[in-house]
């Protein structure tokens, strides 16, 4: 067996274990990636964040979507076929899979296929596909960044044609006349806005009274609006007590005794942190209740000498959170300026149409009791709205009436992901309201849509002065 001394053992090679590799790369150090699947990248590349976010893409391309904006939704749907979808997932996932190994040799970072399990808490073995010891690791540091996978309880008869998680969703060989969605959260309300775009007829269940319970209440059912026009349907307040696979359809029964059907299921309730095969507590790690790995605000776990980040230490399950946290811990591992995590970053929703939000909520604010006021823009009073096909979304810039602070930023609608940075950056730079109003911004864009937000809410607190 081979025995190995490095610096840096990073277990993991999605965005966490990436950068937290490359960081340490830049500082001079050895590291070795060690990646128990086939194919580089971990979830975020192969069966989440970029398969999900390039199949959204080419639905709104292959169905000209936006066009039917301008034409109304009696149009004629344009016929796509699985391999057409297919085709433009896989050109974009061998894109990036090359990127990332380029990455990784030029910066001299070695990769070792295999399961990474802790022996104690100075060394690993790595064991290959049929349990054979490839290597002992003995590193300076590791960091944890093993992700997360659908969570799959027992009871439900999963397989690859019918009842799918969001992993075997992306090897389905056929779209579905019916889906019904298990979950409103962020993967099942992605999903089921692409599937409904397609034509698909969407059934949203979740034991919650809305989608995306933990947004601003306005934009979320702001959302819900907008998906009930493309033909998807939300039930709220339902619990599941039975999941039956039968020969052409799915059955769901619920506790309150109404049942559903459908040709196909996607499960989509919550993921778990892979840690299983790690057995960290040969380390002296214990897990959380919740099956997480515990850490501190610089991301060491009770070994000072180990990190974990990402999906294993639970939270929001987002690559650029996970980007950065690797990078911070690489950082802080070997004397590298750091700084703590940012209180404030952008969340991004990819449904059709994608949400992105930064800071409080609505109603977060009224649980503080902050004083607080709105302004609202809506996309149908945004000039490059009207050019690019009239579609529904709106700004929402919560501020404190007193002193104008911007406490939360909200927009739903095209391009909201790529938008919220300016309100980001401007409230990363304490920015106050009328900013926004003595700025000039470029016309016509989306981005005029702070304008007009700020000046819907000074006018509000111009009245009450």
């Amino acid at each position: 067996m081979t025995e190995i001394t490095t610096d840096l053992l990073v277990i993991g090679s999605g965005p966490a274990g990436q950068k937290a590799a490359m960081q340490a790369a830049k500082l001079g150090k050895k590291v070795i990636i060690v990646e128990k699947d086939r194919d580089l990248g971990g979830a975020s590349l192969n069966s989440g964040t970029i398969p999900s976010k390039s199949l959204r893409e080419a639905i709104l391309d292959l169905t000209d979507f936006y066009g039917r904006s301008f034409y109304g939704q009696n149009l004629p749907r344009k016929e796509i076929s699985i391999n057409a979808l297919n085709f433009r997932l896989q050109k974009t996932l061998e894109q990036q899979r090359e990127i990332l190994h380029k990455q990784l040799e030029k910066n001299s970072i070695k990769v070792i296929h295999g399961q990474a399990t802790f022996v104690d808490e100075n060394r690993v073995t790595i064991y290959g596909e049929d349990k054979e010891h490839l290597a002992n690791i003995t590193p300076s540091y590791v960091i944890i960044a093993a992700g997360s996978k659908p969570r799959n309880p027992e009871g439900i008869p999963f397989d690859r044609r019918r009842v799918l998680d969001s992993t075997r969703l992306l090897s389905i060989d056929y779209l579905p006349k019916s889906l019904l969605v298990l979950g409103g959260g962020v993967i099942g309300s992605e999903y089921a806005s692409f599937f409904s775009a397609l034509g698909t007829k969407v059934k949203v269940i979740d034991k919650k009274e809305q989608m995306l319970s933990t947004l601003d209440q306005e934009i979320s059912m702001h959302l819900q609006k907008a998906l009930t026009s493309i033909g998807l349907e939300f039930v709220g307040n339902k619990v599941i007590d039975q999941v039956i696979r039968r020969e052409g359809d799915v059955l769901v029964k619920f506790k309150d005794g109404t049942e559903e059907i459908a040709e196909t299921l996607l499960y989509a309730l919550g993921r778990s942190a892979n840690v299983e095969e790690l057995k960290i507590e040969n380390a002296g790690i214990k897990l959380s209740e919740s099956g997480y790995i515990p850490v501190n605000t610089l991301f060491q776990t009770s070994n000072p000498n180990i990190y974990a980040v990402g999906d294993v230490i639970g939270g929001a399950s987002l690559a650029p959170i996970s980007m950065e946290q690797g990078r911070l811990a690489a950082r802080h591992a070997f004397g590298g300026k750091t700084h703590h995590f940012p209180t404030f970053f952008p969340i991004g929703i990819y449904t059709i149409p994608e949400i992105s939000s930064c800071g409080y909520t609505e109603e977060n604010l009224k649980k503080l009791g902050y004083k607080y006021e709105i302004g609202r823009a809506y996309y149908y009073e945004i000039a490059r709205n009207q050019i690019v096909g009239n579609d529904p979304g709106m700004f929402k810039i919560l501020f404190h009436s007193d002193t104008l602070e911007i406490l939360g930023i909200h927009i739903i609608g095209r391009a909201a992901t790529e938008v919220i940075h300016i309100g980001q950056v401007a409230m990363t730079f304490n920015a106050k309201l009328d900013y926004f109003v003595d700025q000039i911004f470029n016309y016509p864009t989306y981005a005029e849509g702070y304008r007009i937000a700020a000046l819907n809410g000074m006018n509000k607190v111009k009245h009450k002065r």
